[in-house]
């Protein structure tokens, strides 16, 4: 028996790489719960107060069923054709229903149905952030196709891509958390069901705005608490990574929504409580690909750049293009996903990051091809994403004989129309 002990001892540390760690177990379960958390109710609330009275509950409504809808699909073959062997593209079918997976199944340090349901609330919120794009006007039948196309076609294949291990993964893209998968995606998705299905009748006037700031500041705040799982729990350890990924995510979400009250306090003469809270949403969003690269002065930097540059996005996508992304998906989650990539690059090297970063070796050739795998993984997303989104919708358009509901119906508001109920009996 000693003899036996001595020899596992001897053993190298990979020999047992695959057993469960109680304390990532604990860790991940908790960070599953924040990430859940950020759809229903974060994002549900921050969009529901975006939009008229008459529409709250079609919002609210459309999160909701995206939730149930995509973990359906993330059950049936979504877990493995995002993480199943397959090639380079997609995965296969060898998970589908959790063929082979059960309560003793590992994956790394964790129960496989735990980085199952970790990874299902990623596939849940992704097409849920693409709701503010077409909000007020979408019929709700067309929601439901659209939301599970899109998974299917777009969401999956790239989550292969660079978490999967496909194409992006094998070229060293680095995406800590979401910046091409979730954020890069729903922002193009958004962007190209904005320019489809039209803009919204009175666009432009003072009749579009907020009914209820309230729960849109109550939503944003379950979102920077929520993305503490998104960030952190992507390190998929309870660990140091974890805990840096965690207060970069902060840094740079005060960073941003600072910077963008500022802005337009500069701008406008007032700062808005709408401008704060979604400067603190730009922040998240720039931050969550390089989270677990780059320590807290550059996301300092990160932070203060996605308030500048996703300001002056929306308001170039609103004002100059008179694009009706109507809660500003693709300026703030497209362009931060976008931003946050690119300086992933430059900020996880040790040489050109701010005083700590975490990625390859550092010298000046590393950095520039860094660089240049993230453009690529960037170009690759917004174009594949744009062209698969686009025939999308034109398909679902032909099945729902029309994607949008009529000129009455919008005047009249979702809530009735697709629902007969009323978000408020007053």
């Amino acid at each position: 028996m000693r003899a036996l002990l001595a020899l596992l001892l001897l053993l190298p540390m990979s020999a047992f790489a695959d057993t469960i760690d109680k304390a990532d177990t604990a860790w991940i379960l908790t960070a599953t719960a924040l990430v859940l958390f950020m759809t229903l109710p974060g994002l549900s609330f921050f969009y529901a107060g975006l939009v008229r009275s008459k529409n709250v509950l079609s919002v609210l409504m459309q999160c909701f069923a995206i939730a149930c809808l995509a973990s359906i699909v993330w059950l049936a073959f979504g877990y493995s054709l995002a993480f199943g062997e397959g090639n380079a593209f997609i995965g296969d079918f060898s998970k589908a229903f959790l063929n082979g997976v059960g309560k003793d199944s590992v994956s790394g340090t964790l129960p496989e149905p735990l980085f199952f349901i970790f990874q299902m609330t990623f596939a849940i919120i992704t097409p849920a952030l693409i709701v503010g794009g077409f909000a007020e006007r979408m019929k709700f039948s067309s929601v439901l196709l659209f939301t599970t196309g899109w998974l299917i076609l777009v969401y999956l294949p790239v989550c292969h891509w660079v978490w999967g291990g496909g194409w992006l993964a094998e070229m060293g893209m680095l995406d800590f958390a979401g910046g091409t998968v979730v954020h890069i995606t729903a922002g193009v998705g958004a962007l190209v069901a904005a320019i489809v299905i039209k803009n919204r009748h009175g666009f432009g006037s003072a009749n579009l705005i907020p009914h209820n700031l309230t729960m849109t500041v109550a939503g944003a705040g379950m979102l920077w608490v929520g993305w503490f799982g998104f960030n952190g729990g992507s390190a998929v350890a309870a660990n140091g990574d974890a805990a840096m990924a965690i207060l970069v995510t902060h840094i740079s979400a005060a960073a941003g929504s600072l910077t963008w009250a500022g802005l337009e306090w500069k701008k406008y003469g007032k700062p808005s409580v709408l401008g704060i809270v979604t400067g603190m949403v730009a922040g998240l969003g720039t931050i969550t690909p390089a989270s677990g690269f780059v320590g807290p002065a550059a996301s300092l930097v990160i932070g203060i750049s996605a308030g500048i540059v996703c300001f002056y996005c929306t308001n170039l996508i609103k004002q100059k293009w008179k694009i009706d992304d109507s809660l500003d998906v693709f300026p703030v989650h497209g362009v931060g996903g976008i931003l946050g990539t690119f300086l992933a690059g430059i900020f996880c090297s040790p040489d050109l990051g701010i005083f700590s970063g975490y990625g390859f070796g550092g010298d000046n050739q590393n950095i520039a091809q860094q660089l240049g795998v993230q453009s690529i993984g960037i170009v690759a997303t917004f174009a594949y994403t744009a062209i698969v989104s686009y025939f999308l919708l034109k398909v679902v358009g032909l099945m729902t004989k029309g994607i949008r509901v009529d000129h009455e119906q919008e005047i009249q508001g979702l809530d009735i129309v697709s629902h007969e109920e009323r978000g408020y009996n007053l």
